[in-house]
């Protein structure tokens, strides 16, 4: 019976033997592989690639942030740009409302100056028609004037009076009389038509002056257009460049996102490589010290059972 039990753990001790050298080749060749993954220029290369790759990105990422930083001070500079271009289009609108109501004010001058000319005109026109009227009523009271100083002359000759005797002083009164008129008449014309020559002449300032006020309002006006265009295609063509701009850090800061989120899920998936190799390798370490306490555990059997054998039968 002992002799059985003792065969029964040979051949148990043989499998155990067995399969601990079978473990121990198996744990040497992972330690192998191991070192030789750790010391390998390969593995070496691997992972300065890995850093150096990790480093180009934050590298990237660095520089990303910073071009970041310059697209929004470039971005703010822009938008104070827009604003003082905004407020310059405001003032230039305000200068052409102002030119405008300018413009207005001299068409409108320039119209109560024409009507005034017309107004000079016509009452030159009138004014001639009242002297031409006053010339004709003066020719007919001078020739009349004229038949009666004849008639009366004659009248004298028919009765043969002495010429010392008489003396027509009514007529030259009236004759006195008529020139006085006549003198005041020519100097109120005199006068009223050096007025309306006056006015005409004053008129005639006006409207060169509102004429050329008018061709400097619509030149202002022309340049303040111009820059209007100018400006507004300034401001688009800036709004563009933001928006370009903005469209690139967009798609750059989604590449850099993407390329983050790769180098992340790399990252897992090595650390759940090496945590799998740390728990393969911990679960051979316990394998093997188990293993071990058992050959121990055999060998001192082994050993007692060799030393009662071994005695003598007493």
């Amino acid at each position: 019976e002992e002799s059985l039990q003792m065969w029964d753990l040979n051949k148990r001790l043989e499998a155990y033997l067995a399969r601990v050298k079978f473990l121990e080749e198996e744990n040497e060749v992972l330690r192998a592989e191991i070192q030789s993954a750790k010391g390998s220029p390969a593995g070496e290369s691997w992972r300065a690639r890995y850093e150096e790759e990790l480093r180009a990105l934050r590298d990237a990422l660095d520089r990303a942030f910073r071009e970041k930083c310059t697209a929004e001070l470039a971005r703010d500079n822009l938008y104070e740009e827009v604003q003082q271009v905004k407020s310059r289009c405001q003032k230039e609108q305000a200068a052409r409302d102002e030119a405008k109501r300018q413009l207005a004010l001299g068409r409108k001058e320039l119209e109560e100056e024409r009507r005034a000319q017309i107004w000079l005109k016509e009452r030159a026109v009138q004014l001639e028609k009242e002297v031409e009227a006053l010339l004709e009523v003066h020719e007919e009271e001078k020739a009349g004037l004229d038949q009666e100083i004849a008639s009366f002359s004659q009248s004298l000759e028919t009765f043969r009076c002495a010429p010392v005797a008489f003396q027509p002083v009514e007529v030259e009164d009236y004759s006195k009389r008529l020139s006085e008129i006549w003198r005041g008449a020519v100097e109120t014309y005199k006068t009223e038509v050096s007025q309306l020559e006056g006015s005409l002449c004053q008129a005639k300032e006006n409207l060169w002056k509102a004429v050329e006020d008018n061709q400097q309002s619509q030149l202002q006006l022309q340049h303040l257009e111009k820059d209007l265009v100018g400006l507004k295609a300034r401001k688009e063509m800036l709004e563009e460049n933001l928006a370009r701009q903005w469209q690139e850090q967009r798609g750059e800061a989604e590449k850099f996102q993407l390329a983050m989120e790769a180098l992340e899920q790399e990252k897992q998936s090595l650390r759940a490589q090496i945590a799998q190799v740390l728990e393969d390798r911990q679960q051979l370490m316990h394998l093997k010290m188990s293993l071990s306490l058992e050959v121990a555990t055999y060998r001192t059997l082994l050993e007692a059972e060799s030393t009662r054998l071994q005695m003598p039968a007493g």
